[in-house]
């Protein structure tokens, strides 16, 4: 899709991925690349004396899931180039429990041409736990596109 045609997409959905497993094998992955060992994340035996009764996955880990999760939704932009520019807000919600599944939903924010050639896109991401009210992670994510 062209930039110019998403633009009068603005405050709409984009799209919804996918369900994604959230197992024990994701989480010691994302340990063992972060160096983040924390018990509550890694060790079941021991977290299930916490209040959530089993280990959960990092908050870091739920939020670098938004880029496949986002992927998984094809949505197709038409740009020589897009780059992740950041986040304007990023708040943890909810525990993703492993073994539990997760989707992202994406809402199109705003879409500004900034010069000539590189746009600038906002997303509302979030991300749903399945089974469950509240979401994971609720975010607003920063895009440049370069056509």
């Amino acid at each position: 899709m062209q930039l110019q045609e998403l633009q009068a997409k603005v405050g709409e959905t984009l799209g919804t991925s996918d369900w994604f497993p959230m197992s024990q094998d994701r989480i010691d992955a994302f340990a063992d690349t972060t160096e983040d060992h924390q018990y509550i994340h890694v060790d079941p035996e021991r977290a299930k004396d916490t209040p959530f009764g089993g280990t959960i996955a990092h908050g870091f880990l739920t939020l670098s899931m938004l880029a496949p999760l986002m992927q998984n939704c094809s949505l197709g932009i038409e740009a020589k180039m897009s780059l992740n520019y950041g986040f304007n807000k990023v708040r943890f919600l909810s525990p993703v429990r492993s073994g539990k599944r997760i989707r992202g939903h994406f809402k199109l924010v705003e879409l500004v041409e900034k010069r000539p050639g590189q746009w600038q896109q906002t997303v509302e991401a979030t991300i749903e736990i399945e089974g469950e009210d509240k979401p994971a992670l609720l975010a607003e994510w920063v895009f440049q596109h370069f056509t």
